[in-house]
């Protein structure tokens, strides 16, 4: 099977066209193990935990790339949308998918973060894991989650961050600013994780995050730092 196109992909923008991410692709996975020291999953069953999954949800998946927390919503619900702008990001995806005997559960569509060809009040839950930095127009990203969610619906927003403050701090941007962009020169090749180390340092901290959410049309916005805040999960809750 192949991901199927349903929104024409933004250009302009590392989270609107895909092109970064379609280089690295097939390294994705393998880098974000080394990277995260093996505990990326880890947050993503975090993710799941906190936002109540539960069988009989219809579920958004945005930024899904590989298909790793998609795949893991699979095991709760039975049905499940991936949207990515990456061709080659879904495609290594479609193979982990159809390997795994889920693609009955999981669909992964090519589309725009910003522009979601969903109706409204559609989803009982939109995820997004490491993805919400790289969306160009991120108030309009939060917007849609907020649109295509039913009222009551909740969005889990899992995104890599400097800690502000802790005794751990000093060596989390250390590792985040020099070691992250090193390893994955040396890994990949490639300079698209000079980016993600950039990209990082320049996510809002987690009170301005709380307040774009909430001025996206989220009633309630929750922050839950993981691992000394090296990564924190943010919970946003749709009005009744």
């Amino acid at each position: 099977m192949k991901p199927e196109s349903l929104t024409p992909v933004a250009k302009g923008g590392i989270g609107g066209s895909g092109e970064m991410f379609d280089a690295i692709a097939h390294r994705y996975d393998r880098l974000n193990r080394i990277l995260s020291m093996g505990l990326d999953q880890g947050w993503r069953k975090t993710t799941l935990e906190k936002i109540g999954l539960r069988d009989g949800h219809k579920v958004l998946d945005l930024a899904t790339g590989t298909g790793d927390l998609a795949m893991l919503q699979a095991n709760t619900t039975s049905e499940i949308v991936g949207l990515d702008p990456s061709a080659n990001m879904l495609a290594v995806a479609q193979e982990k998918v159809d390997s795994s005997g889920i693609g009955d559960r999981v669909r992964l569509v090519l589309g725009d973060a910003q522009n979601l060809e969903f109706s409204d009040n559609h989803f009982d839950r939109v995820t997004i894991a490491f993805g919400i930095r790289n969306v160009p127009d991120r108030m309009q990203g939060l917007k849609e989650m907020v649109r295509v969610l039913k009222p009551g619906g909740m969005a889990g927003i899992l995104e890599l961050n400097e800690p502000e403050r802790g005794v751990l701090s000093a060596g989390a941007k250390l590792y985040i600013r020099k070691i992250v962009p090193w390893i994955g020169a040396v890994l990949s090749g490639s300079k698209e994780y000079r980016y993600l180390q950039e990209s990082i340092a320049a996510f809002p901290n987690n009170h301005d995050f709380k307040g774009m959410m909430r001025a996206a049309g989220f009633a309630e916005a929750e922050a839950y730092p993981l691992t000394f805040g090296v990564c924190t999960l943010f919970v946003g809750t749709k009005g009744t």
